[in-house]
């Protein structure tokens, strides 16, 4: 125990330039992205899924209405954005993690970042998104769905769309929110309304717009 405290003693003073440098690289290439929309979903998706088809008709709608897509560079969900987003002529971009089991960025991203350190790629994720779609995912999307909305709830940023899509896949999460958070009073009924579900490419734009016009 002792060689591994001595261990991260030398090295963590040395990780904060990693740090530093994901920060500054971030901002730099994506300080001109004035309107995007971040997209989350499973990497498992294959394009016969419904989803990915969702995913990526919904990319092409947000390009014809002016907005960047922004994803986090791999398979599934982030191709089929990425891939919408393309075709469509817009700006596609991908911020790739580096984690031991390789994710391998998407072919169809136009501008990608690649980060060592998930909270980094958080922060870039929040800062130049004008909304968050959540599509069926995994773990690693039901973190950036929950640390969005907490982001919202604790008011550490200003309110944003935060859409979850497939009424029918998140059903089971809502309900339990309902009966068990709010029964027992962890939240509060109106942080309900952080988040909203759709199922269609049409009522997730409309949703969007609908937040920016109050």
């Amino acid at each position: 125990m002792a060689i591994l405290k001595q261990d991260f003693t030398k090295e963590d003073p040395w990780r904060i330039f990693r740090i530093m440098s994901e920060f500054v690289d971030g901002f730099e290439e994506l300080s001109d992205i004035k309107q995007a929309v971040s997209i989350f979903g499973s990497s498992k998706s294959k394009q016969n899924n419904k989803f990915y088809k969702l995913a990526e008709e919904f990319a092409r709608l947000l390009v014809k209405n002016g907005y960047a897509v922004i994803t986090g560079a791999g398979p599934g969900i982030m191709e089929a954005a990425n891939k919408g987003a393309k075709e469509a002529g817009g700006e596609s971009i991908g911020l790739n993690i580096l984690i031991p089991i390789t994710q391998k960025p998407n072919r169809y991203v136009t501008k990608l970042l690649d980060f060592k350190y998930f909270f980094c790629r958080k922060v870039m994720f929040a800062k130049y998104s004008k909304a968050f779609v959540v599509f069926p995912g995994g773990f690693g999307t039901l973190d950036e769905f929950f640390e969005a909305a907490t982001l919202v709830q604790t008011k550490r940023v200003e309110p944003f769309p935060i859409i979850l899509v497939g009424r029918e896949y998140w059903k089971g999460m809502i309900d339990w929110m309902h009966k068990t958070l709010i029964s027992y009073k962890t939240i509060e009924k109106a942080e309900m309304k952080i988040f909203d579900c759709c199922d269609t490419p049409s009522e997730i734009i409309s949703s969007i717009n609908k937040f920016y016009r109050k």
